[in-house]
């Protein structure tokens, strides 16, 4: 035991360096592991203590979730409990509305039962009360329908005796006026308003039942004549205001109307009737539009007038029978010259009426279109005598025929034409017929301001808008021609 003793005591005290070595690592590998063991319990610590928070944290949010998604549910069960109240609250206001609409449409029903009750019977009352004034107004207007178309006859029947009575007063002082100058006339050379319009009725009818009866009868005249109207109208429509297309058409026109070899007679009185009318026609086309338009058309009438023979007396038929008695002038009879009384419907279109639907004012600016041509074929210069119809005397003639005419001057036409008489030749009137013209213009004068034939107030022209408006163009065309130079 000693010797054992012994040898553990030197074993104790013996040092080994592996053992001590070992001894140290495992003593390092000690303090390695309690440090690594102290950290990692650090951080274990840590981590749960991150982890708490974080589910605190989580919890809290949830919570705070949960607090709010509850508060949401209490608010909504607030106003869905709110809607429910205004709900039966409104449910209950509409059942006493609807009750209230019940009981006040029935008070309303009874009321407009009662309402519709009276309004029947005052309807009844008024409709009882309206038939009977219907019939007393239809009686009463019955009766001033027949008085009115009494009047109105009576009316008519005066004024168609009036007019018969100033016609046949008309006619008999022309006739005591003719007369009265016939010797002097017969002298002179001159004719009667009367005569002057019997060659324009005579040739018209002597034309249409001679002349044109027997081309229009016969194809090949026909033919012949159609041909040369066609070539005529054309050229009449291409004048214009200068003197060497009017000579050149007036050349070709007479070329047509008298070719190398000679129309039949017939014909020849077609065509000259055709030419008169294409030239009367653009008068009133042209000429009522334009004023100047009428120069050239007149220049070449009176290069026709000049060369075509009998064209005076069928230009003069177709001119009265486009414009009635105001080329002459002369009111027209009520007979016509073979002594048959006219009609209201004959006379209207010997008056130169183109229709029944024509107005006053229509049928003036017509005539106006028609006599301006002519009053610038009288004044033409001419370089051999022309036939007296178409003259220069026959300007003098037309005025103081027309103040010799009452009837006439009544006529809103009658200051229409009388102006345009002015405008295109008053000045060369002036220069021809000097003292006597100026005499003749105050007489005009006169008559378109204080009264014709000493009659004041009696203006020529009547008190027609279309006469008042003439008549002012006469005074100052009249004015115009006096302070001339």
């Amino acid at each position: 035991m000693e010797d054992t003793l012994a040898a553990v005591r030197r074993r104790l005290n013996h040092v080994d360096p592996y053992e001590e070595w070992e001894k140290e690592t495992r003593q390092d590998a000690f303090r390695v592991a309690r440090k690594k063991h102290a950290q990692e319990s650090v951080q274990q610590k840590k981590a749960r203590s991150e982890r708490r928070a974080q589910e605190d944290e989580r919890r809290a949010a949830l919570h705070e979730q949960q607090l709010k998604e509850v508060e949401a549910q209490l608010a909504a069960m607030n106003l869905q409990k709110q809607r429910e109240e205004e709900q039966l609250r409104a449910q209950w206001k509409e059942r006493d509305k609807q009750l209230w609409q019940r009981i006040d449409a029935v008070i309303k029903v009874e009321e407009e039962r009662l309402r519709a009750k009276q309004e029947a019977e005052r309807k009844k009352r008024e409709e009882e009360e309206r038939m009977k004034r219907e019939a007393e107004e239809k009686k009463r207007q019955e009766e001033e329908k027949k008085r009115k178309e009494e009047e109105e006859r009576k009316r008519q029947q005066e004024k168609e005796e009036e007019e018969k009575r100033k016609l046949l007063e008309a006619e008999r002082e022309r006739e005591e006026r003719d007369r009265a100058d016939e010797k002097e006339r017969k002298a002179l050379g001159h004719t009667t308003a009367f005569e002057d319009w019997k060659r324009a009725r005579e040739t018209l009818k002597s034309m249409k039942n001679g002349p044109m009866k027997t081309v229009k009868a016969d194809k090949t005249l026909k033919s012949i004549w159609s041909a040369g109207r066609r070539a005529i109208t054309p050229k009449i429509g291409q004048l214009t205001n200068d003197q060497n297309a009017i000579m050149r058409i007036s050349h070709e026109i007479v070329s047509i109307v008298r070719p190398t070899q000679p129309h039949p007679p017939p014909v020849y009185i077609a065509l000259l009737s055709s030419l008169a009318k294409a030239i009367l026609l653009q008068a009133e086309t042209e000429v009522t539009a334009e004023k100047k338009s009428a120069i050239p058309l007149a220049q070449v009438a009176t290069n026709l007038l000049m060369t075509l023979e009998g064209f005076a007396d069928i230009f003069w038929a177709k001119l009265c029978q486009r414009s009635g008695g105001w080329p002459v002038p002369i009111v027209v009879p009520s007979v016509d010259t073979d002594g048959v009384a006219f009609t209201q419907d004959t006379r209207r279109k010997v008056l130169g009426y183109r229709d029944a639907e024509e107005t006053t004012a229509e049928y003036s600016n017509r005539v106006s279109g028609l006599m301006r041509v002519y009053f610038h074929i009288l004044v033409a210069p001419v370089n051999q005598p022309l036939d007296p119809i178409v003259r220069l005397p026959r300007y003098w003639a037309f005025f103081s025929r027309m103040l010799k005419e009452p009837q006439l001057l009544e006529s809103p036409v009658a200051p229409q034409v009388l102006y345009t008489a002015l405008e295109v030749g008053g000045l060369l009137a002036r220069e021809v017929w000097g003292q006597q013209w100026v005499r003749l213009l105050a007489l005009l004068y006169e008559g378109v301001t204080v009264g014709y034939h000493g009659s004041e107030g009696r203006l020529i022209g009547g008190q027609s808008p279309e006469g008042i408006a003439a008549r002012v163009r006469v005074q100052l065309e009249i004015e115009r021609i006096m302070n001339a130079s």
